[in-house]
């Protein structure tokens, strides 16, 4: 669960990676089946960050406690 802001930034900037890898993946990828056994861990990993993010972002500054703001 991201906590403050600057996790937030990491939690962004890690799921920024990881669709670079995955379009890396994609572009090598000889087969339908090579890109999906490569890139599935990546993305779940993105849905998992990009979920974390959401729920991050629905709570108002003011509900986050104060030793979690950054």
């Amino acid at each position: 669960m991201i906590a403050n802001e600057l996790e937030l930034q990491g939690t962004q900037e890690r799921i920024a990676f990881f669709h670079r890898i995955v379009a890396r993946i994609r572009a090598t990828a000889t087969t339908p089946e090579e890109y999906r056994s490569f890139s599935n861990s990546y993305l779940a990993e993105i849905e998992k960050m990009n979920a974390e993010v959401i729920e991050y972002l629905k709570r108002h500054p003011s509900e986050i406690k104060p030793a979690e703001a950054a």
